[in-house]
């Protein structure tokens, strides 16, 4: 039998998964966690007479909610999680960026024209200065595309040219795309928080969630650290939050 005066202490940024509603549904760690926030507050209210302090103070609303920071995304994150009814499929669509070709007779054909998807610009590798896109017959510094390969004028021949543009793999990734869905309809999980130390610690079982935030940054010389944000809620006025500790 648990004691309720026993201590212990939390090391680490502890263990984090999310369970969707649903029959024979897969679980998702959140990879290489940093660190979570769960915080539970309340709204009070407070009487007060002709004193100073107030005479009785009570609580209302209550909310529990965690912020989640993690290294790794996939893609059950995006469908599981965020996206409602956002399936993915076999595929997806890369950016090839600054690749190098040069104008010879007035083209130049990208290497994944075979899969080319649009064009994202074209750079003089010299200079640095951007060619202008047009519809055909291309003056110097312009150019048009068809299909991956680049019309430019002949003048440009010898050129060397910086390409960025995206192409499809099918067989490589995946592609989810994302639906313009009614609001408030929105994936229902459950999530897992254990936090320990020493094998002995406490888990917090948050029955339904949503996530209300999801955080996708970049940074210079730095891992980008996603961030999601969730709130826990109470269907029928079920309990929201259990608390298991090993004291």
């Amino acid at each position: 039998m648990g004691t309720q005066n026993a201590n212990y202490a939390s090391f680490g940024s502890g263990l984090l998964i999310a369970k969707p509603s649903g029959t024979n549904v897969q679980p998702v760690a959140f990879g290489t966690l940093q660190d979570v926030t769960l915080e539970i507050s309340g709204k009070t209210d407070k009487l007060r007479g002709q004193n100073m302090f107030p005479a009785l103070v009570a609580r209302g609303e209550m909310d529990i909610s965690a912020k989640a920071k993690f290294g790794y995304i996939s893609g059950p994150i995006y469908t599981s999680l965020f996206f409602s009814g956002a399936t993915p499929s076999a595929g997806t669509t890369s950016l090839a960026y600054n690749e190098q070709h040069s104008v010879a007779s007035g083209s130049a054909t990208v290497t994944n024209s075979a899969t080319w998807v649009a064009d994202f610009g074209v750079v003089y590798v010299s200079t640095g200065v951007p060619l202008t896109p047009v519809a055909s017959a291309p003056s110097v510094g312009q150019y048009s595309v068809t299909a991956g390969v680049y019309t430019f004028n002949v003048s440009d021949n010898g050129q060397a040219i910086f390409f960025t543009y995206t192409y499809t793999q099918a067989t490589v990734g995946s592609t989810i795309v994302v639906p313009n869905s009614l609001q408030g309809v929105q994936p229902v999980f459950s999530v897992i928080l254990q936090r320990s130390t020493n094998g002995v610690g406490e888990r917090f079982l948050l029955a339904n969630c949503i996530a209300g935030k999801l955080s996708l940054p970049t940074a210079m010389a730095k891992f980008a650290i996603s961030e999601m944000d969730l709130e826990a809620f109470s269907p029928n006025g079920g309990s929201p939050l259990s608390i298991y500790t090993d004291v």
